[in-house]
């Protein structure tokens, strides 16, 4: 089966079970500080999970972009990556447990979906605490379809709870489905610790609510949220030990081994992953920058290129697969079509920095070499073979490499402190940043969010219609909103953006939401970027007749709720995007 067929299958299943197919959102999340990419398929719809209404319904489906980059170092084994797709359904308050479980076992083992023999399956469910019981519900269903109690394991928290995000709310017990990929028939007996049982689905049942006092309240509104890795599902159905064997990657690593003239499995690897990877970021406006989502696309783009180069690899490679992957998943996202000549050129000019930044640092690894050996030394510290890295781009292989024709040793073991003590910082600071996805919607940052509508209206009646969000991040303390504009915003501009958003906050404009397709919200002038998060109805917020945005965050109903406007900084964010930073006085 292939990627295609499987993304298909899934999506025709749960519409013939009564949900509504919606499009998979940016990889960069809209208005939540709390992660700088989307990790999940549940991420987009926390406003939904939390019980706003969504506008097609309470059963929905979709295959959803995700990046996760807590284990970037990990790529070019059997299975880590750093892109990938989730498929999903969820139930807003509709279904629950029997049905989830039913349908996902149908999906699984039925001849005309996935066909999958039940004695290669195994399942886990919740075993229960001293502060919730066991999830026997959940293991009853799974039961009554005819799985073996052999086959069902009871684990704790720390693998089949979810939640909550932060200290309190939604929360509750998940079960997984893994698959037999070892030889031969599978075990009569399920051991979770077998490394040939894979996880391929898990179904999260959020029931309770975690209070301030520490105590479980079962929910009024309880939702269903699945989430099925493709990736790794069409691995082990095509029967192979890793996904880099798969059709998800043969075009792309074909093309890498073309352009090659060294084998190397693992550089291979590296390259097929985060090309792919960096090209769906271009596809949704990431621009290479040293913060934040730039600084993660910079950082794959470097890697790749430095790979290339271990592969024999020596004149600009990177925008030749580029062109695969557009080619290639540009059917299934069409953004990646529509933006294709915008995603090269911001590859092609990014790998043409990191050659010259690449030469820089030769001329710096001389320079500290020379002052070595000039003192009669012969060690070079961890302390500058990290700065070589960090500054430079340099792979510790490389410097060693260096070292060496120069009669040089490299102190690698404070090397790896300094490499261990960044990598931390970069995980707290990326993936780390996301506990779950549920987003603050404390009355600040509901007041924060709606002064975003204004500001991006004001700004394109000062700066022009060129003027388009590149993304937000709004906390109870501040907004940062990032938009495109070619310059420095001159201080007259800054005073008369302020000046417009604190005559309609005293003007009280009333702030009202209504529902429409995705075309009627276009004919009637509503801006925004973020639409193909619901599908093909959207919400659209107009205040007064200011301004009209397609949008899916908290807004106050009147603009009376807010206070005095403040524009604290403006700044550059990266090439073309720069960067405003507000409170209210």
């Amino acid at each position: 089966m292939t990627a295609q067929e499987l993304r298909q299958k899934y999506i025709d299943f749960f519409v013939s079970k009564g949900h509504k197919v919606i499009k998979s959102s940016s990889l960069v999340p809209e208005n939540d500080p709390t992660v700088l990419f989307t990790t999940a398929g549940m991420h987009p719809l926390v406003p939904f999970l939390m019980g706003e209404k969504h506008p097609l319904g309470m059963r929905l489906v979709n295959y959803q972009k995700c990046i996760r980059t807590g284990d970037i170092d990990e790529v070019g084994d059997d299975m880590h990556l750093t892109f990938f797709e989730m498929l999903g359904n969820w139930s807003l308050g509709d279904y629950f447990k029997k049905e989830a479980i039913e349908w996902s076992f149908e999906f699984l083992t039925s001849k005309e979906w996935l066909g999958i023999p039940l004695e290669r399956l195994a399942f886990t469910v919740f075993a229960g605490d001293d502060e919730v019981p066991k999830d026997e519900e959940a293991a009853e269903v799974w039961k009554s379809l005819g799985v073996s109690e052999n086959k069902i394991a009871y684990l704790g928290r720390k693998d089949n709870w979810w939640g909550p995000a932060g200290q309190t709310g939604p929360c509750g017990p998940d079960s997984e489905m893994f698959y037999w990929v070892g030889e031969g028939k599978a075990p009569e007996k399920f051991d979770p610790e077998d490394k040939c049982w894979v996880e391929i689905w898990n179904d999260v049942f959020m029931q309770y609510n975690k209070t301030a006092d520490g105590s479980y309240k079962p929910l009024k509104q309880k939702n269903v949220d699945t989430g099925m890795g493709l990736e790794r599902v069409v691995t082990v159905l095509q029967g192979k030990k890793s996904v880099y064997e798969t059709d998800v990657f043969s075009g792309i690593l074909d093309k890498v081994r073309e352009l090659a003239t060294v084998k190397d499995q693992k550089a291979e690897r590296i390259i097929a992953d985060h090309i792919r990877t960096v090209t769906f970021m271009a596809g949704d406006g990431v621009l290479p920058s040293n913060l934040d989502q730039g600084y993660i696309m910079r950082r794959l783009l470097r890697r790749a290129i430095r790979q290339g180069k271990k592969m024999g690899i020596e004149k600009a490679f990177i925008y030749k697969i580029v062109k695969v992957v557009i080619d290639e998943f540009g059917v299934v996202y069409e953004e990646l079509r529509n933006k294709e000549d915008e995603i090269l050129q911001t590859i092609s000019n990014e790998e043409e920095k990191f050659v010259k930044t690449l030469q820089q640092g030769l001329k710096e690894f001389e320079k500290i070499s020379g002052n070595i050996l000039e003192h009669g030394g012969k060690k070079l510290s961890g302390r500058l073979a990290f700065k070589l890295y960090d500054t430079y781009g340099f792979p510790i292989e490389m410097t060693v490499d260096l070292a060496e024709e120069n009669g040089l040793e490299v102190n690698i073991v404070e090397f790896e402190e300094a490499y261990k003590k960044h990598q931390e910082l970069s995980r707290q600071g990326s993936e780390n940043k996301f506990k779950g996805g549920l987003a603050d919607d404390s009355e600040q940052t509901t007041r924060l969010h709606t002064a975003t509508h204004l500001l991006h209206q004001a700004l394109r009646d000062v700066l022009g219609d060129h003027v388009a969000q590149k993304g937000s991040n709004i906390t109870a303390e501040r907004l940062r909103f990032d938009f495109t504009h070619p310059e420095k915003m001159t201080p007259e501009q800054i005073a008369e953006v302020e000046s417009i958003i604190n005559n309609k906050i005293k003007a009280e404009l009333s702030v009202i939401v209504k529902e429409m397709t995705v075309e009627e919200a276009k004919e009637a002038g509503a801006i925004g970027l973020f639409a193909e998060k619901y599908g093909e109805k959207v919400k659209v917020y107009s205040i007064g007749d200011y301004s009209k945005e397609m949008c899916g965050g908290p807004h106050v109903e009147n603009l009376s709720e807010l206070g005095e406007f403040k524009i604290k900084k403006e700044e550059s964010s990266s090439a073309g995007v720069r960067r405003i930073k507000a409170v209210f006085g």
